[in-house]
Protein backbone atom coordinates (compact mmCIF):
# COMPACT_ATOMS: atom_id res chain seq x y z
CA UNK A 1 0.00 0.00 0.00
CA UNK A 2 3.00 2.32 -0.45
CA UNK A 3 3.93 5.10 1.92
CA UNK A 4 0.47 5.54 3.41
CA UNK A 5 -0.07 2.08 4.94
CA UNK A 6 0.70 -1.63 4.82
CA UNK A 7 3.84 -3.25 6.26
CA UNK A 8 6.26 -0.91 8.05
CA UNK A 9 9.61 -0.16 6.43
CA UNK A 10 12.76 -2.01 7.51
CA UNK A 11 13.96 0.97 9.56
CA UNK A 12 10.58 1.32 11.24
CA UNK A 13 10.45 -2.40 11.97
CA UNK A 14 13.85 -2.11 13.65
CA UNK A 15 12.63 0.78 15.81
CA UNK A 16 9.43 -0.99 16.76
CA UNK A 17 11.10 -4.26 17.65
CA UNK A 18 11.62 -4.72 21.39
CA UNK A 19 15.27 -5.67 21.65
CA UNK A 20 16.54 -7.24 24.83
CA UNK A 21 20.12 -7.72 26.00
CA UNK A 22 21.35 -9.69 29.00
CA UNK A 23 24.20 -7.88 30.79
CA UNK A 24 26.27 -10.04 33.13
CA UNK A 25 28.79 -8.40 35.47
CA UNK A 26 31.88 -10.41 36.40
CA UNK A 27 34.15 -7.80 37.96
CA UNK A 28 37.45 -6.33 36.85
CA UNK A 29 38.67 -2.73 36.54
CA UNK A 30 35.32 -1.62 35.15
CA UNK A 31 33.79 -2.45 38.55
CA UNK A 32 36.52 -0.98 40.79
CA UNK A 33 35.30 2.54 41.72
CA UNK A 34 38.55 4.18 42.79
CA UNK A 35 40.85 1.58 44.26
CA UNK A 36 39.74 2.52 47.80
CA UNK A 37 36.20 1.18 48.06
CA UNK A 38 36.20 -2.37 49.37
CA UNK A 39 33.12 -3.48 47.43
CA UNK A 40 32.91 -3.51 43.67
CA UNK A 41 30.25 -1.86 41.57
CA UNK A 42 27.27 -4.04 40.76
CA UNK A 43 26.10 -4.56 37.21
CA UNK A 44 23.21 -2.16 37.87
CA UNK A 45 25.65 0.52 39.09
CA UNK A 46 27.85 0.02 36.03
CA UNK A 47 24.85 0.35 33.71
CA UNK A 48 23.46 3.38 35.56
CA UNK A 49 26.72 5.27 34.96
CA UNK A 50 26.56 4.89 31.16
CA UNK A 51 25.40 8.10 29.44
CA UNK A 52 22.96 7.40 26.62
CA UNK A 53 22.21 3.82 27.59
CA UNK A 54 18.64 4.50 28.66
CA UNK A 55 18.10 6.72 25.62
CA UNK A 56 19.23 3.90 23.33
CA UNK A 57 15.89 2.19 23.94
CA UNK A 58 17.54 -1.21 24.31
CA UNK A 59 15.98 -3.11 27.25
CA UNK A 60 18.54 -4.58 29.63
CA UNK A 61 18.36 -7.53 31.99
CA UNK A 62 21.27 -6.84 34.35
CA UNK A 63 22.62 -9.57 36.61
CA UNK A 64 25.67 -9.98 38.82
CA UNK A 65 27.56 -13.22 38.37
CA UNK A 66 30.69 -13.03 40.51
CA UNK A 67 32.87 -10.06 41.40
CA UNK A 68 36.37 -11.45 40.83
CA UNK A 69 39.46 -10.23 38.99
CA UNK A 70 39.66 -11.86 35.58
CA UNK A 71 42.99 -13.41 36.49
CA UNK A 72 41.15 -15.56 39.02
CA UNK A 73 38.51 -16.88 36.61
CA UNK A 74 38.47 -20.59 35.78
CA UNK A 75 37.37 -22.53 32.72
CA UNK A 76 34.45 -23.96 34.71
CA UNK A 77 33.27 -20.51 35.82
CA UNK A 78 33.38 -19.16 32.29
CA UNK A 79 31.43 -22.16 31.01
CA UNK A 80 28.85 -21.54 33.74
CA UNK A 81 28.43 -18.01 32.35
CA UNK A 82 27.94 -19.49 28.88
CA UNK A 83 25.22 -21.78 30.21
CA UNK A 84 23.45 -18.85 31.85
CA UNK A 85 23.70 -16.77 28.69
CA UNK A 86 22.51 -19.66 26.54
CA UNK A 87 19.36 -20.06 28.63
CA UNK A 88 18.65 -16.35 28.30
CA UNK A 89 18.96 -16.48 24.51
CA UNK A 90 16.73 -19.55 24.40
CA UNK A 91 14.19 -17.49 26.37
CA UNK A 92 14.31 -14.67 23.83
CA UNK A 93 17.28 -12.43 24.59
CA UNK A 94 18.71 -10.83 21.47
CA UNK A 95 22.27 -10.84 22.70
CA UNK A 96 24.57 -11.00 25.71
CA UNK A 97 27.11 -8.59 27.18
CA UNK A 98 29.65 -9.65 29.81
CA UNK A 99 31.76 -7.10 31.68
CA UNK A 100 34.99 -8.47 33.09
CA UNK A 101 38.62 -7.63 33.72
CA UNK A 102 40.82 -7.26 30.67
CA UNK A 103 43.73 -9.41 31.89
CA UNK A 104 42.26 -12.65 30.51
CA UNK A 105 39.66 -11.17 28.17
CA UNK A 106 41.24 -12.56 25.01
CA UNK A 107 41.26 -16.08 26.49
CA UNK A 108 37.75 -16.08 27.97
CA UNK A 109 36.36 -14.64 24.73
CA UNK A 110 37.92 -17.44 22.69
CA UNK A 111 36.74 -20.08 25.15
CA UNK A 112 33.20 -18.73 24.83
CA UNK A 113 33.45 -18.52 21.05
CA UNK A 114 34.45 -22.18 20.80
CA UNK A 115 31.29 -23.35 22.58
CA UNK A 116 28.71 -20.65 21.74
CA UNK A 117 25.95 -22.31 19.65
CA UNK A 118 23.69 -19.32 18.95
CA UNK A 119 23.32 -16.68 16.24
CA UNK A 120 22.82 -14.09 18.99
CA UNK A 121 25.96 -12.03 19.61
CA UNK A 122 27.99 -12.73 22.73
CA UNK A 123 29.89 -9.52 23.52
CA UNK A 124 32.67 -9.13 26.07
CA UNK A 125 33.90 -5.76 27.26
CA UNK A 126 35.74 -4.13 30.13
CA UNK A 127 37.82 -1.08 30.94
CA UNK A 128 41.45 -0.09 31.14
CA UNK A 129 40.77 2.78 33.55
CA UNK A 130 38.81 2.75 36.80
CA UNK A 131 35.45 4.55 36.86
CA UNK A 132 36.78 7.48 38.95
CA UNK A 133 39.84 8.01 36.76
CA UNK A 134 40.10 10.87 34.30
CA UNK A 135 39.06 9.58 30.89
CA UNK A 136 37.43 6.43 32.25
CA UNK A 137 36.60 4.23 29.27
CA UNK A 138 34.15 1.80 30.88
CA UNK A 139 30.89 3.66 30.16
CA UNK A 140 31.65 4.12 26.47
CA UNK A 141 32.71 0.49 26.17
CA UNK A 142 29.49 -0.75 27.81
CA UNK A 143 27.32 1.42 25.57
CA UNK A 144 29.09 0.18 22.44
CA UNK A 145 28.91 -3.43 23.65
CA UNK A 146 25.17 -3.23 24.28
CA UNK A 147 24.62 -1.74 20.83
CA UNK A 148 26.59 -4.58 19.25
CA UNK A 149 24.73 -7.23 21.26
CA UNK A 150 21.41 -5.81 20.04
CA UNK A 151 22.49 -5.30 16.43
CA UNK A 152 21.17 -7.39 13.60
CA UNK A 153 24.49 -6.84 11.83
CA UNK A 154 26.41 -8.70 14.54
CA UNK A 155 24.31 -11.85 14.49
CA UNK A 156 26.28 -14.93 13.57
CA UNK A 157 29.62 -13.40 14.57
CA UNK A 158 29.96 -15.60 17.65
CA UNK A 159 31.80 -14.13 20.61
CA UNK A 160 33.29 -10.69 20.02
CA UNK A 161 35.25 -8.21 22.10
CA UNK A 162 34.12 -4.58 22.00
CA UNK A 163 36.33 -1.81 23.36
CA UNK A 164 37.24 1.65 22.07
CA UNK A 165 34.27 1.47 19.62
CA UNK A 166 35.92 -1.44 17.81
CA UNK A 167 34.46 -4.92 17.33
CA UNK A 168 37.06 -7.70 17.43
CA UNK A 169 36.61 -11.40 16.73
CA UNK A 170 37.42 -13.54 19.75
CA UNK A 171 39.46 -15.69 17.37
CA UNK A 172 41.92 -12.87 16.60
CA UNK A 173 41.86 -10.30 19.40
CA UNK A 174 44.91 -9.65 21.60
CA UNK A 175 45.63 -7.35 24.52
CA UNK A 176 48.63 -5.48 23.15
CA UNK A 177 49.34 -2.87 25.84
CA UNK A 178 49.33 -3.00 29.63
CA UNK A 179 47.69 0.40 30.30
CA UNK A 180 46.56 2.13 27.10
CA UNK A 181 42.76 2.43 26.64
CA UNK A 182 43.30 1.30 23.05
CA UNK A 183 44.99 -1.87 24.27
CA UNK A 184 42.98 -4.37 22.22
CA UNK A 185 43.79 -5.15 18.61
CA UNK A 186 43.59 -7.96 16.09
CA UNK A 187 47.09 -7.96 14.57
CA UNK A 188 46.39 -10.52 11.87
CA UNK A 189 43.11 -9.09 10.58
CA UNK A 190 42.13 -5.79 12.15
CA UNK A 191 38.70 -5.28 13.74
CA UNK A 192 35.56 -6.88 12.35
CA UNK A 193 33.67 -3.63 12.66
CA UNK A 194 33.14 -0.32 14.42
CA UNK A 195 30.45 1.52 16.33
CA UNK A 196 30.01 4.90 14.63
CA UNK A 197 27.48 7.47 15.88
CA UNK A 198 25.69 4.67 17.69
CA UNK A 199 25.46 2.51 14.56
CA UNK A 200 27.13 -0.89 14.37
CA UNK A 201 29.10 -1.21 11.13
CA UNK A 202 30.41 -4.73 10.49
CA UNK A 203 33.07 -4.76 7.78
CA UNK A 204 34.34 -8.35 7.92
CA UNK A 205 32.92 -11.79 8.62
CA UNK A 206 34.70 -14.44 10.68
CA UNK A 207 34.40 -18.17 9.82
CA UNK A 208 32.15 -20.09 12.22
CA UNK A 209 32.47 -23.78 13.04
CA UNK A 210 30.38 -26.31 14.88
CA UNK A 211 30.56 -25.56 18.62
CA UNK A 212 32.63 -27.77 20.87
CA UNK A 213 31.01 -29.45 23.90
CA UNK A 214 30.59 -26.93 26.72
CA UNK A 215 29.43 -29.25 29.49
CA UNK A 216 30.51 -32.73 30.30
CA UNK A 217 32.22 -34.16 33.32
CA UNK A 218 33.88 -31.43 35.46
CA UNK A 219 36.49 -33.96 36.52
CA UNK A 220 37.56 -34.40 32.88
CA UNK A 221 37.93 -30.65 32.48
CA UNK A 222 40.02 -30.51 35.64
CA UNK A 223 42.18 -33.39 34.45
CA UNK A 224 42.72 -31.86 31.01
CA UNK A 225 45.52 -29.61 32.20
CA UNK A 226 47.56 -28.01 29.43
CA UNK A 227 50.98 -26.47 30.00
CA UNK A 228 52.41 -23.55 28.02
CA UNK A 229 56.14 -23.35 27.38
CA UNK A 230 57.59 -20.15 25.90
CA UNK A 231 60.86 -20.93 24.14
CA UNK A 232 63.81 -18.67 24.95
CA UNK A 233 67.45 -18.30 23.94
CA UNK A 234 69.51 -21.39 24.82
CA UNK A 235 66.40 -23.17 26.08
CA UNK A 236 67.12 -26.83 26.86
CA UNK A 237 63.62 -27.63 28.17
CA UNK A 238 64.72 -28.52 31.70
CA UNK A 239 61.46 -26.95 32.96
CA UNK A 240 59.56 -29.64 31.09
CA UNK A 241 60.97 -32.45 33.23
CA UNK A 242 58.12 -34.56 34.64
CA UNK A 243 55.45 -32.73 32.64
CA UNK A 244 53.98 -35.99 31.40
CA UNK A 245 52.88 -36.88 34.93
CA UNK A 246 51.21 -33.56 35.70
CA UNK A 247 49.62 -32.43 32.44
CA UNK A 248 47.62 -33.90 29.59
CA UNK A 249 48.92 -31.61 26.85
CA UNK A 250 51.47 -28.95 25.98
CA UNK A 251 51.52 -25.81 23.86
CA UNK A 252 54.94 -24.62 22.70
CA UNK A 253 55.40 -20.93 21.87
CA UNK A 254 58.35 -21.17 19.52
CA UNK A 255 60.55 -18.57 17.91
CA UNK A 256 59.27 -16.81 14.80
CA UNK A 257 57.66 -19.27 12.41
CA UNK A 258 57.81 -22.13 14.93
CA UNK A 259 61.43 -22.87 15.70
CA UNK A 260 63.17 -24.05 18.88
CA UNK A 261 66.82 -24.67 19.80
CA UNK A 262 68.04 -27.91 18.29
CA UNK A 263 68.79 -29.30 21.75
CA UNK A 264 65.14 -28.86 22.76
CA UNK A 265 63.66 -30.70 19.78
CA UNK A 266 64.26 -34.29 21.04
CA UNK A 267 62.67 -33.49 24.42
CA UNK A 268 59.59 -32.10 22.69
CA UNK A 269 59.45 -35.12 20.41
CA UNK A 270 59.57 -37.45 23.40
CA UNK A 271 56.67 -35.59 25.02
CA UNK A 272 54.71 -35.77 21.76
CA UNK A 273 54.85 -39.55 21.95
CA UNK A 274 52.76 -39.44 25.15
CA UNK A 275 50.58 -36.30 24.83
CA UNK A 276 49.46 -33.81 22.19
CA UNK A 277 52.06 -31.06 21.78
CA UNK A 278 50.96 -28.04 19.74
CA UNK A 279 53.47 -25.74 18.04
CA UNK A 280 52.70 -22.00 17.92
CA UNK A 281 54.63 -18.75 17.55
CA UNK A 282 55.50 -16.49 20.46
CA UNK A 283 55.37 -13.41 18.16
CA UNK A 284 51.64 -12.80 18.64
CA UNK A 285 50.67 -12.64 14.97
CA UNK A 286 51.23 -14.67 11.86
CA UNK A 287 51.30 -18.41 11.35
CA UNK A 288 53.86 -21.06 12.11
CA UNK A 289 55.22 -22.65 8.96
CA UNK A 290 55.01 -26.30 7.96
CA UNK A 291 57.88 -27.22 5.62
CA UNK A 292 60.11 -24.26 4.73
CA UNK A 293 63.06 -24.87 7.06
CA UNK A 294 64.69 -28.25 7.65
CA UNK A 295 67.33 -27.79 10.38
CA UNK A 296 67.04 -29.49 13.79
CA UNK A 297 64.48 -27.54 15.80
CA UNK A 298 62.79 -26.18 12.67
CA UNK A 299 59.07 -26.49 12.02
CA UNK A 300 59.69 -29.39 9.60
CA UNK A 301 61.77 -31.25 12.17
CA UNK A 302 59.22 -30.66 14.94
CA UNK A 303 56.29 -31.83 12.83
CA UNK A 304 58.28 -34.96 11.95
CA UNK A 305 58.68 -35.54 15.68
CA UNK A 306 54.92 -35.45 16.15
CA UNK A 307 54.15 -31.84 17.10
CA UNK A 308 50.79 -30.49 15.91
CA UNK A 309 50.69 -27.39 13.72
CA UNK A 310 48.94 -24.54 15.59
CA UNK A 311 48.58 -22.39 12.46
CA UNK A 312 47.64 -18.78 13.18
CA UNK A 313 46.49 -19.45 16.75
CA UNK A 314 48.56 -17.63 19.36
CA UNK A 315 49.83 -19.72 22.29
CA UNK A 316 47.13 -18.57 24.73
CA UNK A 317 44.24 -19.42 22.43
CA UNK A 318 45.87 -22.69 21.37
CA UNK A 319 45.96 -23.67 25.04
CA UNK A 320 42.24 -22.95 25.39
CA UNK A 321 41.35 -25.03 22.34
CA UNK A 322 43.58 -27.93 23.34
CA UNK A 323 42.14 -28.11 26.84
CA UNK A 324 38.55 -28.16 25.56
CA UNK A 325 39.41 -30.91 23.10
CA UNK A 326 41.13 -33.00 25.75
CA UNK A 327 38.21 -32.54 28.14
CA UNK A 328 35.90 -33.82 25.39
CA UNK A 329 38.02 -36.95 25.02
CA UNK A 330 39.43 -36.11 21.58
CA UNK A 331 42.17 -38.39 20.26
CA UNK A 332 45.39 -37.03 18.79
CA UNK A 333 44.20 -37.26 15.18
CA UNK A 334 41.00 -35.44 16.09
CA UNK A 335 43.03 -32.75 17.83
CA UNK A 336 45.26 -32.30 14.79
CA UNK A 337 42.18 -32.03 12.58
CA UNK A 338 40.62 -29.44 14.89
CA UNK A 339 43.75 -27.29 14.78
CA UNK A 340 43.98 -27.65 11.01
CA UNK A 341 40.42 -26.32 10.78
CA UNK A 342 40.59 -23.55 13.38
CA UNK A 343 44.29 -22.70 13.45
Amino acid sequence: MGAHGGAPSGARQERERALGVLLLALGGTISVPDGKRATRLSGAEIAAAVPGLTESGIPLDVRDVRAVPSGSLTFAQVLDVVALASRAVADGADGVVVTQGTDTLEETAFLIDLVWPHEAPFVLTGAMRQPAAAGADGPANVLAAVRVAAAREARGAGAVVVLDDEVHAARWVRKTHSTNPGAFASPSTGPLGHVVEGRVRMLLAVPRYAPLPAGGDPARLEAARVALHVVTLEDDGAQLEGLGTTHAGLVVAGFGVGHVPGALAPRLGALAEHMPVVLTSRTGSGSVLRHTYKAPGSETDLRRRGLIDGGFLDPYKARVLLRLLLAAGAARDDIAEAFALRG
